[in-house]
């Protein structure tokens, strides 16, 4: 178990303490469970009336809330921001593998680094390197001439297929997919030709990739992420894409091929975005979004209809198969008014 000092608290956040700093913490929790030798953090404001009753060692605050605080408070500038960095320090964390187990196929020309560590049932083909501290769970498979950085981790069941170049301290959870053909294919009078992939998948540094997300190389050039780029659970990501520094997915969205996203987007979740297309830079983009034409401007773009309630749904349905007879309608009445 982790223990941490506020001082030493107060170093990791860049926050101003005002308090005991000897006072020691050794986990997170929500302000409304937590106890003594907890941290807990203020970062929506509606819930401030509970401060003064919070039994936490300490809480992490904006300066606008330190008064109301009844005990130590950490002063930080953004709480969420801080609660983040604390959880890291106070996290033991957890390995795909550890040691190199006995029912791993690793090939005899596959070049391993130091403290390497494959579960069971791997599979390392041949010629491919894997850095320093790279942690391959059970089942995974890294395919022929693959290059894995180091520090990165691959999680049960992940796929990295043939010369895929993989940067360091990356995530790759269970059954994600980095290298699959994309869909690539010519139709002759019916008939299905498929067009072999011959690009492959540049991941950059510090790259998270979800389960079950599936990112396809490319089709001549090469498919890239960016290093600090996160893919949530089940994205799919066409041949050739592009996607730059610190953007971020979330699940269920699908990126059509030859896309290029910019750096610090934002992408919700269900989002569905056409291929050969380019995203300004800083884009927010809204859960179930469907953008079918290039994004030039920074900004917030949002499409799709939410949810109504039933009644309110089939009014606007009904409407909406009336709009063609009302054009109709309105054309008639245009053509009289403008005789």
């Amino acid at each position: 178990m982790t223990e941490l000092t506020l001082q030493q608290l107060e170093q990791i956040t860049g926050g101003t303490l005002y308090g005991e700093p000897d006072t020691k913490v050794t986990s997170v929790a929500a302000m409304d469970k937590a106890e003594e030798g907890q941290i807990t953090f203020l970062s929506n404001p509606r819930y401030k009336k509970q401060l003064p009753e919070c039994k936490a060692s300490v809480v992490m605050v904006k300066e606008s809330e330190r008064a109301l605080c009844s005990g130590n408070a950490l002063v930080v500038a953004d709480p969420y921001v801080a609660y983040a960095k604390v959880a890291q320090a106070l996290n033991t964390p957890q390995l795909p593998a550890t040691g190199i187990a006995a029912s791993a196929s690793i090939a005899d020309d596959a070049v391993l680094g130091s403290n390497v560590s494959i579960g069971p049932n791997a599979t390392i083909d041949s010629g491919a390197v894997l850095g320093d501290n790279v942690s391959i769970g059970a089942g995974a498979y890294v395919g022929k001439n693959a290059v894995i950085g180091a520090g990165t981790q691959l999680w049960a069941n992940a796929t990295v297929y043939h010369h895929v170049q993989v940067g360091e301290r990356c995530v790759f959870h269970s059954s994600s997919v980095i290298g699959a053909d994309g869909f690539g294919y010519a139709n002759e009078r019916g008939e299905w030709i498929k067009i072999p992939q011959v690009g492959t998948v540049r991941v950059g540094d510090r790259v998270e990739i979800g389960a079950s997300t599936t990112v396809d190389r490319g089709a001549l050039d090469d498919t890239v992420i960016g290093s600090n780029v996160i893919l949530d659970n089940q994205i799919q990501i066409g041949h050739n894409v592009c996607i730059d520094y610190g953007s971020c997915i979330a699940g269920g969205t699908v990126v059509g091929g030859s896309t290029h996203i910019g750096k610090y987007c934002i992408i919700g979740g269900g989002a569905a975005i056409s291929g050969h297309l380019e995203i300004a830079d800083g884009s927010m983009i809204s859960g179930r979004a469907m953008v079918l034409r290039s994004i030039t401007e920074k900004g917030v773009y949002s499409s799709g209809m939410p949810a109504l309630p039933n009644r309110e749904w089939r009014k606007s349905v009904a409407r909406l198969n009336r709009l063609e007879d009302m054009l109709n309608r309105l054309n008639e009445l245009e053509k009289k008014l403008g005789s």
